[in-house]
């Protein structure tokens, strides 16, 4: 290849335009695919590639849908149960039913309970009808992600991802690590080139700790525990013995929950649930520079097209943690330059594509 050919902006690596399948708009008449007069058309020489239109667009389309499907699901579970009348010597009562059975009266039959139950019956219709089509709708751009190759993140991030989030345990879990690149790359359109940038067998989720006592109601209520949520993607799912912060499932793929350091009325040590076999989250150190950064939430798409949204950290504060990180006389030697790799990865990104988060 040839300096003259390195300058292309095809991927198809041609420099011939009557070969190129996609039209390139840095042709011109002579063949070249640059204006010399406007050399601020010659592509940077950047750590990553743009998505295609076509990978772009059905990008766009897909988390569209998802995100109204996500929509419909809490619409839909809000009128979860149901509603039926219940005769009580000369009186009709409303009862409202739970999904576990458990049953409470809402008044005996008048007006006012009438258009209860009417309300609640054309809701839950809606919601149902609603979320039924909408899940069709990603399941077809699933197949549209596959196809045009829009995402790449491992299956199995994207499941235990989704998993969270179905236990509707999302706002107490932000996605730190190596894996919010994921988040940030989907964001700006792009692949990076790096693929070492990105390899890591384990997903390191902070746990908020400022929202425990409504954590642990909301488990309590459910009878659930985190070890078990994470079951419901893979069985084999397993804490590791001698380290209770992470667990390995038959792959070798990990989940660690951490959490910042002790403050104000943390309590220590913390283990998330009553369940014998549950996580007892670690504390790590500076953690909470990462707990009060500003939210940074994509959708990302894996190879199999499935999604998921991730909420990770702003990329700034990604970058400036793994510069401190790294200085870290305790770190890994071995971890390092990978540190300083993907902070400089993501200060360029910002640069480029979110330079108004580092305003």
């Amino acid at each position: 290849m040839t300096w003259l050919e390195g300058l292309c902006v095809r991927q198809c690596r041609t420099f011939a335009p009557e070969s190129c399948s996609v039209e390139c708009k840095y042709w011109n008449k002579n063949g070249f695919p640059y204006k010399l007069k406007f050399m601020e058309d010659v592509p940077k020489n950047l750590p990553w590639v743009e998505l295609g239109d076509n990978a772009r667009r059905q990008y766009i389309d897909a988390i569209t849908a998802f995100d109204a499907w996500r929509e419909a699901v809490k619409a839909a579970l809000a009128v979860r149960g149901g509603m039926y009348w219940k005769a009580a010597g000369k009186t009709d009562y409303l009862i409202r039913t739970s999904v576990a059975n458990a049953q409470k009266s809402l008044g005996p039959r008048s007006e006012e309970t009438e258009a209860m139950y009417a309300s609640f019956i054309n809701r839950k219709r809606g919601a149902e009808e609603r979320e039924t089509s909408l899940r069709a709708a990603v399941q077809e751009h699933q197949r549209m992600n596959r196809a045009l190759r829009v995402g790449r993140v491992p299956a199995i991030v994207v499941d235990v991802l989704n998993a969270i989030d179905a236990a509707g345990l999302s706002e107490y879990f932000t996605v730190v690590g190596t894996h919010s690149l994921y988040a940030y790359e989907a964001e700006a359109g792009v692949r990076f080139l790096d693929a070492g940038a990105l390899a890591t067998q384990d997903i390191d989720l902070l746990w908020d700790t400022r929202k425990r006592i409504r954590f642990v109601t909301t488990m309590k209520q459910r009878g659930a525990s985190m070890i078990n949520v994470l079951r419901k993607v893979d069985p084999s799912f397993t804490i590791v013995e001698g380290q209770t912060y992470t667990a390995m499932n038959k792959n070798g793929f990990e989940v660690d929950i951490i959490r910042r350091e002790q403050a104000e009325d943390d309590a220590h040590p913390i283990q998330l649930t009553d369940a014998a076999d549950d996580f007892w989250v670690v504390q790590a150190r500076n953690a909470t520079v990462l707990l009060n950064a500003p939210p940074f939430s994509s959708v990302v798409v894996s190879a199999t097209g499935r999604m998921a949204r991730m909420s990770t950290v702003s990329p700034v504060v990604f970058a400036s943690f793994k510069h401190w990180l790294a200085e870290q006389a305790s770190r890994d030697p071995l971890k390092r330059p990978r540190d300083i790799a993907q902070a400089k990865l993501v200060e360029r990104l910002t640069e480029e594509y979110f330079p108004h988060l580092a305003r």
